[in-house]
């Protein structure tokens, strides 16, 4: 290396320059795709040979496949020495991919906070409580969303089953009944963590219509007092002491009691009235309630 000291050029300048110069110029700087995979056996399988190895098991297996299963079926039927960026590669110029599913937009889960509630419609809590029909044999399913304030049920579903549809309509509903699907201030829906409240369809909901939902820790169902407490008066009083042939029976039931609750059944807790009555009374107050 004794001339490049002498002219004066650095020994990394110099292999660099050699390298860059006698370098093939590839497409994307890497190695030219061979046309073909080798199995096991060391045969090379030309990728004409694998696309109709594709074809087949999609058309034979079920086009439910992505290619990454395909991977899987090409080394475990032909022993083919293959990775999944190239059959990705391959159905991708065959044009059988699947298309990609649509990731859902992830709601942050709001815990419940302390609140102090002066009025209606400012806090409403939702749970749901399960009944027996003996002769079905079967369970159902009551939903109820009830005011903090002046304790009334505002809407309630009642099913064979309850899913995150279910808890939409009946929240809609409620909305629909106090005046409050268009307005500004909603009230905020505090729930526990069923499936039914932490399903996408109700979280989207509550972004959709405007509505704050916050869900309460685990094991803490005192911060879902209200609700709790109305689905102990429905066990003790209309629950228990039937025992239904059919779900229409147990259906009129429940809704005739939730109608009595509402109308005709005395609290303590708003001056021994019945929740409408209260509601409908705009001059009478009780004391803020915090939560």
């Amino acid at each position: 290396m004794k001339v490049l000291r002498i002219v004066g050029v650095a020994r990394s300048t110099y292999y660099y320059q050699t390298s860059y110069k006698t370098a093939e110029k590839r497409v994307s700087e890497g190695r030219p795709i061979p046309g073909y995979s080798y199995t096991k056996q060391g045969t090379p399988v030309p990728d004409e040979q694998i696309q109709a190895w594709l074809l087949q098991f999609i058309e034979n297996e079920g086009a439910s496949y992505g290619y990454l299963k395909l991977t899987i079926l090409l080394r475990r039927y032909y022993h083919l020495i293959i990775n999944k960026k190239k059959v990705y590669r391959l159905c991708k110029a065959m044009k059988v991919l699947r298309p990609q599913r649509v990731k859902k937009i992830h709601y942050p889960k709001r815990l419940a906070q302390n609140r102090t509630v002066t009025a209606s419609n400012q806090l409403w809590e939702a749970d749901l409580k399960y009944g027996f029909i003996t002769g079905e044999q079967r369970f159902f399913f009551i939903l109820s969303i009830i005011d903090v304030y002046d304790r009334s049920i505002i809407d309630y579903h009642i099913g064979l089953r309850c899913e995150g549809k279910d808890a939409v309509q009946t929240l809609k509903q409620a909305l629909w009944k106090r005046k409050h699907y268009a307005t500004d201030q909603k009230p905020v829906i505090r729930t526990d963590n069923g499936p039914q409240f932490t399903s996408y369809a109700f979280q989207r909901a509550c972004e959709e219509l405007g509505i704050e939902h916050e869900r309460i820790p685990n094991r803490t169902p005192n911060m879902n007092a209200h609700i709790e407490a109305f689905h102990r008066i429905l066990q003790d009083e209309c629950l228990s002491k039937h025992e239904f042939e059919t779900y229409a029976e147990a259906y009129e039931e429940v809704a005739k009691f939730i109608r009595f609750y509402n109308e005709t059944r005395i609290h303590s807790g708003i001056h021994f009235l019945s929740p409408h009555e209260f509601y409908k009374r705009k001059e009478l107050i009780i004391p803020s309630i915090h939560l």
